[in-house]
């Protein structure tokens, strides 16, 4: 799952759905020289030669995620995910994780809705080592017993947590309401029944379905020769099956608004949800609804629904909203936490400022401001090696040519106000999709003075 916001619209993906680390800055993405790489095997990667540091960052991904998972058994994919750096081929996972610390080598993997994610980070001179032992994870993952239990029990513990934690359970329940049994609804994670079932034969089976080369996408960027590593390429990825056998995932669109779900919970700052049906990465609309998103809610402090719900009310610390979309669908979501006896207050401002959004759209000073905004973020978006990486995987997986980078800002400059105020009738005029999270409205009725102020809501996980 994709996400387009700024600041907490941020966070609302990584909950609903990397953390980055950057090593070293590169050259201006305006200036960065992206080449198509295809290996003697056949191994193709968009690739960025950059000698500022010794460090390469590869950022790779394969078709499947989590919506690979067996209906009856949610989580199979982050389990698989969380255990491939855990030992492989003659290396159990004490020797594996040592010789990775060892030559201070960075590789994880990752579970979204539709990618089965991973990143390598090395020093130049540990490049060899560090992609003999991605080769080792991808082709002869161990799935030790004892290293199985292990993670399994962290996950367990993990979802316990989460299920007293209110921004956790308004994102899964958010998903539940917008795809029902669709797998884009199913809890990426697992459950508490789901994941005890897992078996290592459901894990071997993930691997074989989702590892492969058909549907994988490569970038990478660092100080390397173009034929060290067309080599390397092919010696960590040529080994796995030419393709992988994933079952079909239908087009789903979000169930129609207006719904809303209560989930009760006794904590003194209620979490809500809001969403509906968005645009699809490859919809006509992308980009105008991309530029309306940041005016209404994206995440900064002149966003519409920050001074309405915020400045105007006081009725919470903060408030954003992001686009997300999948390879079947798309949505809205937005996310504010605010006190338990104000969440109808609060409910009521997002609902008519929406509307308002929708009736009206921008105004053309807010249009060329927010296309200005748009076009100078991206700078700071692929600042750094382990940033470009990862921005170019996502236009590899968005399926955006490579000249990408170049042709967006003309693509921005294109959006008319005409055409921004009919998208915005599109996608925020049909009603929310909503999800409280908090006590009861007979709780929340008690004397204001016994409840605390509303603090900064932890951004609601649940999804990719």
């Amino acid at each position: 799952m994709r996400r387009l916001g700024t600041g907490a619209g941020r966070g609302l993906l990584a909950a609903i759905c990397f953390a980055v680390i950057s090593f070293a800055a590169v050259p201006s993405f305006a200036a960065t020289k992206i080449q198509h790489l295809v290996t003697p095997g056949g191994i193709e990667a968009w690739f960025v030669q950059d000698a500022t540091v010794p460090v390469v960052a590869m950022e790779y991904a394969f078709a499947g995620g989590a919506a690979q998972d067996p209906p009856d058994k949610p989580g199979v994919g982050h389990l698989v995910a969380s255990l491939l750096d855990e030992g492989a081929g003659d290396l159990n996972s004490k020797t594996f994780r040592e010789r990775m610390e060892r030559r201070a080598i960075e590789l994880s993997f990752t579970i979204q809705r539709d990618r089965l994610r991973g990143s390598l980070r090395m020093l130049r001179e540990h490049s060899d080592e560090a992609f003999g032992l991605l080769r080792l994870a991808l082709t002869s993952p161990r799935f030790d017993a004892d290293d199985v239990e292990r993670i399994r029990s962290q996950i367990l513990s993990h979802l316990r947590r989460n299920s007293t934690n209110p921004n956790a359970l308004a994102g899964r329940e958010f998903l539940k309401l917008a795809f029902g049994d669709h797998p884009y609804g199913h809890p990426s994670h697992g459950t508490l029944e789901s994941v005890p079932t897992i078996r290592i034969d459901d894990l071997k089976d993930y691997v074989r379905r989702v590892v492969a080369r058909d549907k994988l996408k490569i970038t990478v960027v660092g100080d390397i020769e173009p034929a060290a590593l067309a080599k390397m390429l092919d010696q960590t990825f040529g080994g796995l099956p030419a393709k992988g056998d994933l079952r079909p995932v239908p087009d789903v669109i979000a169930a129609k608004p207006p719904q809303k779900a209560f989930v009760p919970l006794d904590v003194p700052q209620t979490v809500v949800m809001f969403g509906g049906a968005g645009v699809k990465r490859h919809d006509p609309d992308f980009m105008a609804a991309y530029i309306n998103n940041h005016i209404l809610g994206g995440g900064s402090l002149s966003s519409r629904l920050y001074r309405e719900v915020r400045e105007k009310r006081g009725l919470a610390y903060s408030v954003s909203q992001s686009l997300l979309w999948m390879d079947h669908s798309a949505l809205f979501a937005g996310t504010t936490g605010t006190r338990a006896d104000r969440a109808g207050e609060s409910i009521d401002a997002i609902n008519s400022e929406i509307r308002r959004f929708a009736e009206n759209g921008p105004t053309q000073q807010e249009l060329d401001e927010a296309k200005s905004y748009v076009k100078g973020s991206q700078m700071l978006e692929l600042d750094t090696s382990s940033k470009l990486a990862t921005g170019l995987l996502q236009y590899q997986t968005d399926n955006l040519p490579i000249d990408y980078i170049e042709k967006r800002n003309s693509i921005v400059d294109a959006v008319t106000l005409d055409q921004a105020k009919a998208v915005a009738k599109r996608l925020w005029g049909q009603g929310l999709l909503t999800v409280v999270v908090g006590r009861s409205p007979q709780a929340a009725a008690q004397p204001a003075e016994t409840q605390p102020t509303a603090t900064p809501p932890v951004s609601p996980p649940a999804a990719h």
